[in-house]
């Protein structure tokens, strides 16, 4: 009695679909297991993504003319019709948090996004480099530490004849950029002297290749904690320049709302709720950037790991 053997396919080409779902998932599970191990991090993300939500769902359903001025009585308390109350100018305190906090939050990770990528570049190439442009840009970036960036922005700020949201960001990332490229560099002149550089270069590739494709992956997670820290300066900044009078003058954010209270004397009339909901939304807003900056930097940082936990 014979046997028919069918031969096995062998040469089989991999599914994509599940090659794909298989990527997805694991990113996912690694993605889910950040979270799980970094609960400051997660505490921190939750404050932000709540506040955020809160500013996107909320503008679906408030009417946005009670920001207008003088579209709703004066000076009232909460209540039911008004949860956060009115101002001296007719406005509801409620409807200008909700459309006030995404425009807070987009001027901070302009602010942070165009700070750290200026930092990151400026970081890799003068630790890469050394020499005298390390020299030079060290020296830059100590300059800028030690003067006041506030006065710089006031300064610049006071001559910009119609400031937007936007413009204000750029302008307040282009100061953001020395601490992020202080840590940048310092690691660049670490990961430059190992190994896997060595292998590069004779591997034949290129400075700007062993920068970007060699180098610039292995600083993820302090380029994170950099994002993180120039978001928080980069808010600190806009928000101080509002207060001063100095932001945009039409659209809503919580520092325009606390330069009208502080103008109006608020806080001296008892007017709580004028000034109260700014101050508690940056609260927030801070202290969840801090606990993803705290625990970014022991992500970053192995000796940290041993000191704390999340």
């Amino acid at each position: 009695m014979s046997t028919t053997t069918f031969p096995s396919n062998t040469s089989a080409k991999p599914n994509p679909v599940a090659q794909a779902g298989g990527t997805l998932w694991g990113a996912l599970r690694t993605l889910f297991g950040f979270f799980r191990e970094n609960w400051l991090f997660t505490i921190g993300f939750g404050l932000l993504a709540a506040l955020y939500l809160f500013g996107v769902i909320g503008a679906l359903f408030v009417d946005t003319t009670r920001a207008n001025m003088g579209a709703n009585p004066l000076n009232r308390p909460p209540s039911l019709e008004h949860p956060l109350g009115t101002e001296g100018f007719g406005r509801d305190i409620f409807t200008l948090m909700v459309l006030g906090i995404p425009t807070t939050f987009r001027i901070g990770l302009l602010a942070g996004g165009v700070g750290v990528a200026i930092g990151a570049l400026i970081g890799l190439i003068a630790g890469y480099y050394k020499g005298f442009l390390d020299t030079a840009v060290s020296s830059l970036a100590d300059v800028m530490l030690v003067i006041p960036a506030l006065a710089i922005l006031i300064t610049i700020s006071a001559y910009v004849r119609v400031m937007t949201v936007e413009l204000m960001a750029m302008i307040v990332g282009l100061l953001a950029w020395p601490l992020p490229a202080r840590v940048i560099r310092s690691q660049t002149l670490s990961l430059r002297e190992r190994l896997f550089v060595e292998v590069a270069r004779l591997n034949g590739q290129n400075d700007l290749e062993i920068i970007f494709l060699q180098i610039l992956p292995n600083l993820t997670a302090y380029l994170a904690a950099a994002f993180v820290g120039s978001v928080s300066t980069g808010i600190l900044a806009a928000v101080g320049l509002e207060v001063l009078g100095l932001g945009p003058q039409q659209i809503p954010t919580i520092g325009r709302t606390l330069y009208h209270s502080f103008t109006y004397s608020a806080m001296f009339r008892g007017m709580w709720w004028w000034w109260g909901p700014p101050v508690a939304t940056l609260a927030i807003i801070f202290l969840g950037l801090f606990l993803m900056s705290v625990s970014l930097d022991k992500y970053a940082n192995p000796r940290l790991k041993g000191a704390m936990r999340g």
